[in-house]
């Protein structure tokens, strides 16, 4: 492995730096980080694990800049039940689906313009959102609330919408995962995706979200880690020269940055090692690598750094390809820094009757709430109630430290509220619930949900809860389509911080859903 002194690195080593996109361990930068963007390394993503504050996050980037004034400094913030930046308490704005189900553009628009204010005030200037996948497929276990939706055109609108309002705040939005990961079974995390549907329902369904929002001028697109045998038989999407230069470069016209999904994922780490996939990607279009979500350490940086550099040298990447690359991630970087003063004031839209500022994030989770309810009156909780949470596993997007439910809202509005998680491990439906009487006792139950459709252990936990305790409340804080339950069904629409207050705000008859 060969090392360069620092601001000493040659052209081919600075170019091969410039691509890569890595994650690095804690709230400020090693410096083995800031020797790096001294030699050449335009970008670093953030992750959970370098937050705490927006004050801290904001004198990490402060720290970056020092080094390299216009670095781009990457996040995964698609808000809802994927945050970075409240990671450790919820999010405070709802995510795609809650928004796509009230179908309000001008509310997304202000609600992603909110977002990136906050975010830009932290010094992050590139957002790898928004989702555009269409979520076909209501068992994909790791798009689900991610998605606007299961429309093409309803995700086409939220998509432009969301771009326009990110990057008015001067954050360059990022659309996912071309050309589209909502058809599948599969987590990319761990295996690679196979989507076996023609060139028309490719057309159809999927592409729209990326092709009509084009014009709206998003600066980057990330690739997805599937296999699209319509499009490609034999390689993902994300080292595929017919999907990154030939469909979304020439076909589709796209100009910006494309990006990769993180290439330490199963998908491409399993299948062709991060070194190898790195060339491949970089040799098919892509513009940057993004790694740093699992690995994160400086020998990974210099193991692709090397692998680029080697491959250039003896003829599997064009030198002119990683050139263009890196020029293209250059210029991205200069355009956040001109936007950098750009980012509006808070409340800037109020004038045109929108919803805005800080607050808009709990308005759009409170239009979001749809509420169904039971056969027998309802009556609204007034004394603590005992909550029930029937916990799916987490698909890797979404952080474990992220917390979701009810409980911490309900007990700011009723103290003494109580709270369990229950998860697939309790075998019998019995002896799960009767696990949750007895925790209960005589106090009002909510049952808490998350996807139950997808769930077989929960749906049958929760029919035979219904069944004892009738005046049980549930809560469906994933994709709703399961049959409506209990004495009141509350749909959130996702499981942000802000949509557990909207519902605790109906549970207590304080609000009155959609």
């Amino acid at each position: 492995m060969t090392t360069v002194a620092r601001g000493t690195s040659d052209t081919l080593t600075r170019d091969a730096l410039a691509v890569l996109q890595p994650g690095f361990v804690g709230t400020t930068a090693p410096d083995w980080v800031l020797r790096h963007v001294a030699d050449g390394l335009a970008a670093v993503g953030l992750f959970g694990r370098n937050i705490q504050t927006p004050e801290q996050v904001a004198a990490l980037t402060a720290q970056l800049r020092a080094e390299r004034d216009d670095i781009l400094v990457a996040i995964d913030e698609e808000s809802g039940d994927v945050t970075r930046l409240e990671v450790r308490e919820g999010s405070s704005f709802p995510g795609n689906y809650a928004l796509g189900t009230v179908d309000d553009v001008d509310l997304t628009r202000e609600v992603a313009r909110e977002l990136g204010r906050r975010l830009a005030e932290c010094g992050v200037n590139l957002n790898w959102a928004p989702t555009a996948d269409v979520n076909a497929n209501p068992d994909n276990p790791v798009i689900g609330v991610r998605s606007f939706g299961d429309d093409a055109r309803l995700v086409t609108r939220h998509t432009r919408a969301y771009v326009e309002g990110m990057q008015a705040s001067g954050v360059a939005a990022c659309l996912k995962h071309f050309p589209g990961h909502g058809d599948t079974n599969v987590d990319s995390h761990h295996a690679m995706p196979r989507i076996d549907v023609g060139m028309d329902t490719l057309r159809v369904r999927d592409l729209p979200p990326f092709r009509d929002t084009l014009d709206a001028g998003p600066k980057a697109v990330m690739s997805a880690h599937i296999l699209l045998p319509a499009l490609d038989p034999e390689r993902p999407a994300t080292i595929s020269p017919q999907i990154l230069t030939g469909l979304l470069r020439q076909e589709l016209g796209f100009d910006g940055l494309i990006i990769t999904d993180g290439i330490e994922m199963k998908a491409i780490s399993a299948t062709y090692g991060i070194e190898r996939g790195t060339v491949l990607a970089i040799a098919a279009g892509a513009d940057a690598i993004c790694v740093g979500g699992g690995l994160c350490d400086e020998g990974t940086v210099l193991r692709l750094r090397d692998a680029l550099v080697a491959a250039v040298r003896n003829g599997d990447l064009p030198e002119e390809r990683l050139a263009d690359a890196a020029a293209r991630v250059r210029s991205l970087a200069e355009w956040t820094r001109r936007s950098r003063t750009s980012a509006p004031e808070p409340g800037a839209a109020q004038q045109e009757g929108i919803a805005s500022g800080p607050g808009v994030g709990l308005v759009a989770a409170r239009r979001a709430i749809r509420v169904t309810a039971g056969e027998l009156p309802y009556e609204p909780v007034t004394t603590a109630p005992y909550i029930a949470s029937f916990a799916p596993e987490n698909n890797i997007a979404v952080s474990n430290e992220t917390p979701w439910g009810v409980g911490a809202e309900l007990a700011k509005l009723l103290p003494g509220t109580e709270s369990d998680s229950y998860d697939a491990s309790e075998t019998d439906p019995s002896e799960l619930v009767g696990k949750v009487l007895a925790r209960a006792a005589d106090r009002r139950i909510v049952a808490v949900v998350r996807d139950a459709h997808r769930h077989a252990w929960m749906t049958a936990a929760l029919d035979a809860l219904v069944e004892a305790r009738p005046d049980t409340i549930v809560v469906e804080m994933g994709l709703n389509r399961a049959q409506p339950k209990g004495a009141l069904h509350i749909a959130t629409h996702g499981a942000a911080r802000v949509c557990g207050a909207a519902a605790a705000e109906v549970i207590t008859g304080q609000g009155a859903g959609g």
